[in-house]
């Protein structure tokens, strides 16, 4: 009876790591390995599909590794699946269950496949779907390294918070989107002295920012979009594109 039980569970997952995904023969499934360029931890891809067409993206990561990946795509039927390396069919995350965003820790090291795909009826009818696929790898709960060439010399006395490995954490003003008025986010601050900081900012619906600063400036971002940083007595405005804004103190990047 256990046996029995365990072969039902086990096709019941089959079937979900298929749900939504338009029948293909071999042909039809492209292969894709997805490269950063260098010093990043993320990367944009854009794409096109049409009918039964369906791209696999290999991307090698470790365990306990963060994986975050959003789809953005003009055709409402448009997904996407992930599958721990070694599985060919199963997906631990089916986008047409989910959605169009994935963010979780990764349980094994290897290749994993990011399925983007047409549901069945719009590949029937031929459909085609351009998308842009955002994915991005992080160490989980720590903030990735500063941009090359930033030390990693803390400045003297300047204590770890027990358990973490910044020298600061709390809470700042930011907001996400150009009309959402500013909340709060928490952040960890690892710094390298001389104004030379990594603070990472966590948003409240999922996902983090990456903001480097060198000599108390705003220096860059793991965004792609542009940043730049208006300075109101001892606070730095920074905006990341046309969106992200957030309120960060020169007491955060310095100490004291």
């Amino acid at each position: 009876m256990k046996m029995r039980k365990s072969i039902v569970l086990l096709l019941s997952l089959g079937l979900i790591g298929l749900a939504g995904v338009a029948p293909a023969r071999a042909g039809d499934i492209r292969t894709e390995r997805v490269q950063f360029p260098k010093g990043a931890t993320g990367t944009t891809i854009k794409g096109r599909i049409r009918g039964r067409e369906i791209v696999d993206y290999k991307l090698r990561a470790r365990a306990g590794q963060g994986m975050i990946v959003r789809l953005e795509t003009d055709n409402p039927s448009n997904y996407f699946n992930v599958l721990a390396p070694g599985e060919a069919e199963v997906a631990f995350f089916v986008g047409s269950v989910k959605g169009n965003r994935f963010e979780g820790d990764l349980p094994k090291s290897g290749d994993y496949t990011i399925r983007v795909y047409l549901m069945r009826n719009a590949a029937r009818r031929g459909e085609r779907a351009n998308y842009k696929l955002n994915v991005s790898i992080t160490a989980a709960g720590m903030a990735p390294p500063g941009p090359p060439g930033a030390g990693n010399r803390p400045p003297p006395g300047d204590a770890l918070v027990p358990g973490t490995q910044f020298h600061a954490t709390g809470e700042i003003p930011c907001a996400r989107y150009a009309s959402q008025p500013m909340g709060s986010c928490r952040f960890g601050v690892i710094r390298r002295g001389g104004g030379s900081a990594t603070v990472r900012v966590l948003w409240p619906d999922g996902g983090a920012r990456n903001l480097y600063f060198k000599g108390g400036k705003l220096t860059s971002s793991d965004s792609k979009a542009g940043v730049y940083a208006e300075r109101a007595g001892d606070l730095n405005k920074v905006f990341v594109g046309t969106e992200e804004r957030f309120e960060i103190p020169d007491a955060l990047i310095y100490g004291g």
